[in-house]
């Protein structure tokens, strides 16, 4: 499992990475998501603790940006970029992570419990047990949903992971899960430590079937070779498959095709075959009584050496009969060399075959391959170049023999694009860590957008606060000179009004002067005025004018017993009468004539 945990400078930089996290789930702002209109307080946002769940166990493939659009309930901000960041962690790893579509897909359904664990816990959720856990997937790239025996153990596993994240939901904390990743690394140690044994035995089994394949082929190769197109007696054909052939196979397993024994081995497969065949012996009868004299014994001579046991007495038999045949001059019957291509396939091409550089290999062992589409693709791994039978030993994960393929073969449908490099896988903690960075650089972004247009903002509304207050200074100087136009016209009013007043007194006083003036002057000797008193308890006087100075204008007036006595200038008589402090009675004779009158019934009515 240590290949599978992050290195120290790894773990910093995904630290400093998620610590971002929080900044982006309080501030960024997607489009086309159902932020709310104002803030909400986690009192009023809705749970979706219940609709998460509910996803998971039904182990839906939806996003969770598009599960709360269609629920019309009360999102916090929080949980809407909480969902946010989930989705767009898991559909970068569903791209970019090299594994199975099957198995991406299903990791990909954990965006549930991230966009549950990061409204709660921010950065946290992402926790260090997690994160190597996701990060061992990386084992499983040669997974495939082939069906086989370890493609059913993982998802089996991933079956039990259901239920693992299903108590966390419903415990509300993450200890089941936690204990669940503990547990499948426990798990993942043993498992690499016995598929490392496993493939070292298999490559030990595979490298020894190569090279007993190689010599089987290569005989077959011999004996195809010799046989084809011939017609032989049936003895000769029964020692050639019967025992020449594991000869020839036993002597290319030890020395190759082009060893001493091998060669000695085909030359005598030759020489059964031209003493077999007329159309080639016939020709040249002395060579054929000195192989014949010879070929017995060199047969046993290379069996020998060849194998520990003899040959078997009657082994030659046949091809002895043959021979004595052959050597009379008859003709025995003769029948096919060679059988059917099903019964008794071969390949020419073994014959001059060679190992592959190790250089053509190299760049392609330890690498996955990958055949097929989507669901449908199937994974292998280019475990070895078999050096004896230019095959490559193919693999799963598990270290699982998945077949063999002739190196020319995987040239040819490479080049075709039938089987592919797997392409590069990207561990769960870089897609973790390049996601966040994206979104933190757009919440950066954002954060200098807002501060701009706070800054614009307050700059209008500074300029906006000067505009209204130079209007209202304007309105004001207007208002001001407005009420000071008004208060002059007030004024003119006023004082029009004040003058027209002052003029209409000026007209009475001075019909009243002239009147009073007309009074005075028709004022005879014996008219009468009233002085009004001057204290309220006091009565009115009465008086009579007794003087008239023409040269003074002054008039003397007096009671009726001619003793108060009192002078007005004529302008002061005038004042006063227009002053109404002086009321003119009337004629000195009508008055008398009155008095006289009222006197008399005064008299009568006391007799």
């Amino acid at each position: 499992m240590s290949q599978n945990r992050p290195k120290s400078h790894q773990v910093a930089s995904r630290k400093a990475v998620a610590e971002k996290i929080d900044d982006v789930l309080a501030g960024i702002r997607v489009p086309d998501l159902p932020y709310p209109a104002g803030k909400l307080s986690p009192e009023t946002a809705s749970d979706w603790q219940p609709l998460l769940f509910s996803c998971w166990i039904e182990q839906r493939d939806e996003r969770v940006t598009h599960l709360i659009r269609s629920v019309h309930l009360d999102w916090s901000v929080r949980q809407i970029n909480a969902a946010y960041v989930a989705d767009r962690i898991m559909d970068v790893f569903l791209k970019t992570s090299g594994l199975h579509t099957e198995l991406a897909r299903r990791l990909a359904r954990l965006r549930f419990y991230l966009a549950w664990r990061m409204n709660l816990d921010g950065q946290h959720a992402f926790s260090d047990i997690l994160l190597v856990w996701l990060d061992s997937f990386r084992e499983w790239r040669g997974w495939s949903n082939s069906g086989g025996r370890s493609s059913k153990a993982l998802l089996e596993q991933l079956d039990l992971l259901v239920i693992a994240v299903s108590s966390s939901f419903e415990s509300g904390n993450i200890e089941a899960f936690e204990a669940f990743c503990v547990q499948w690394q426990d798990d993942s140690v043993r498992r690499n430590a016995q598929t490392g044994k496993l493939r070292e035995r298999l490559l030990t089994t595979e490298q020894g079937a190569a090279r007993q394949r190689r010599a089987d082929q290569t005989a077959r190769a011999l004996i195809g070779r010799a046989l084809q197109g011939r017609k032989l007696p049936q003895p000769v054909i029964r020692f050639i498959f019967d025992h020449w052939q594991g000869l020839l196979k036993q002597a290319v397993w030890d020395s190759g095709v082009n060893g001493e024994i091998c060669r000695h081995g085909s030359k005598l497969l030759e020489w059964l075959v031209w003493i077999g065949d007329p159309s080639l012996s016939d020709k040249d009868r002395n060579r054929l009584y000195h192989v014949g004299e010879q070929i017995g014994d060199r047969i046993t001579d290379v069996w020998s050496r060849v194998f520990d046991a003899p040959l078997e007495a009657n082994a030659l038999a046949g091809v002895e009969s043959v021979m004595v045949s052959r050597l009379r001059g008859e003709t025995p019957e003769r029948v096919d060399a060679l059988p059917d291509s099903e019964s008794f396939p071969w390949n020419p091409v073994w014959l001059s075959f060679e190992m592959l550089p190790a250089d053509d290999s190299q760049p392609f062992e330890g690498r996955w391959f990958v055949e097929g589409e989507g669901t449908t693709e199937q994974r292998r791994y280019f475990f070895s170049l078999l050096e004896d039978s230019a095959e490559i030993l193919w693999t799963n994960g598990a270290g699982v023999k998945l077949g063999l393929q002739p190196w020319q073969e995987f040239c040819q449908a490479q080049s075709k694009g039938r089987i592919r490099p797997l392409p590069a896988q990207t561990p769960f903690g870089e897609v973790l860590e390049e996601t966040v960075a994206v979104l933190a650089v757009a919440w950066e972004r954002q954060r200098k957008q807002r501060e701009k247009a706070a800054e614009a903002a307050k700059a209008r509304a500074e300029a906006l606060r000067k505009e209204n207050e130079t209007a209202e200074r304007l309105r004001q100087e207007q208002e001001a000179a407005r009420q000071a136009d008004l208060e002059r016209q007030h004024q003119e009013v006023e004082s029009q009004r004040l003058a027209d007043e002052k003029a209409e007194q000026d007209r009475l006083y001075n019909e009243k002067t002239l009147q009073a003036q007309k009074q005075v002057d028709e004022i005879n000797l014996g008219g009468w005025i009233v002085v009004n008193a001057e204290q309220p308890d006091t009565e009115n006087t009465r008086l009579k004018l007794a003087v008239r100075t023409n040269a003074s204008r002054k008039l003397i007036f007096v009671d009726r017993l001619g003793l108060n006595r009192r002078e007005f200038l004529e302008h002061e008589l005038v004042l006063s009468i227009v002053e109404e402090r002086v009321r003119v009675l009337g004629g000195a004779a009508e008055f008398d004539d009155t008095l006289s009158r009222v006197v008399g019934r005064i008299r009568v009515g006391r007799h």
